[in-house]
């Protein structure tokens, strides 16, 4: 068996908000930042199943281009609203969702009746507003799954006739982008990392996004590989971290960052044989090393198997 190509790590996960994290991967194979990286942006845009609203009725409308009296956006209007509802589905069947409302006012998502397998994300999103307080509102909607996109044209045949279609947007993964850097590990410089940035509309987490993307690759992968396996290789620069030369090596070598390396510096600590014969708690006890600097070193050192 070839033993080539190392195993890519899940060094770091950073939180932006609730739906957005950045994926960091390191250290990779030479190269291995722009292919990794380009296949799990493609996946992650267009391969991750979601909710949305395909089809809708509304009383007094009988095509996109009716007029509502009493109701103060066109169809068009309402059309795009519903469309920016994040919608969560739990089931893999059309699911017709409800809305009664009477009286002046805006309608909002969160008006909609759910049943059990329906949720949504943007509760407050706007679908339309009641001019007439005497007018009362009926919607009925049909949600489905899907992935990407699909026009108008690919009705399902649990779409009744008199209702209007819309085209939907199933991704709920809104923003995607990698970067792909130079990292080092030892004496080797010419290793690769990769920061995967993923935004999602709230009915995934950027987790479970990048892991179902991941997971779907292999699936692909593994059916083109047949019987054929490659045992991952060590780490490019890390396979013999251990040796005395190793660990005599200055500290400059773990690549840490300046404020890092200055703090270590400044509490005598110079190689990496010092740093690792320090306990933890005197390595949080070192003057001007703070819970990032600590975090910082204990992440260096585990990529080095120390």
């Amino acid at each position: 068996m070839s033993k080539s190509i190392h195993e890519a790590k899940l060094a770091e996960v950073v939180e932006h908000g609730e739906n957005s994290a950045s994926f960091i991967i390191r250290p990779l194979f030479s190269g291995y930042g722009d292919t990794l990286g380009n296949s799990l942006r493609r996946v992650l845009l267009s391969s991750i199943e979601g909710g949305a609203i395909v089809a809708f009725k509304m009383n007094g409308a009988s095509h996109e281009y009716s007029a509502i009296e009493g109701i103060k956006e066109d169809m068009i209007d309402i059309m795009l609203n519903l469309k920016n509802i994040r919608i969560k589905s739990h089931s893999d069947q059309p699911i017709h969702i409800t809305l009664n409302k009477k009286g002046a006012g805006e309608v909002r998502a969160s008006d909609i009746k759910l049943p059990s397998e329906i949720e949504i994300a943007n509760p407050t999103q706007m679908i339309c507003t009641i001019d007439n307080p005497d007018l009362t509102v009926d919607m009925e909607m049909i949600v489905d799954t899907g992935f990407g996109y699909r026009p108008v044209g690919q009705i399902d045949e649990s779409t009744s006739a008199d209702m209007i279609a819309i085209d939907a947007v199933f991704s709920p993964v809104l923003r995607v982008r990698f970067r792909s850097d130079k990292t080092r590990v030892g004496n080797d410089t010419s290793l690769d990392q990769l920061t995967v940035t993923v935004e999602t509309d709230g009915t995934v987490t950027p987790q479970e996004a990048f892991e179902e993307a991941a997971a779907i690759l292999i699936n692909q992968y593994t059916a083109l590989a047949g019987g054929t396996r490659v045992e991952s290789a060590p780490t490019p620069g890390i396979a013999d971290v251990n040796t005395d030369d190793t660990l005599s090596l200055p500290i400059e070598e773990l690549n840490l960052s300046a404020r890092t390396a200055n703090a270590l510096s400044n509490n005598d600590i110079h190689t990496i044989r010092q740093l690792i014969e320090l306990q933890d708690a005197e390595l949080k006890d070192l003057k001007g090393f703070g819970a990032k600097a600590y975090e910082e070193v204990k992440e260096k050192l585990e990529e080095l198997n120390i």
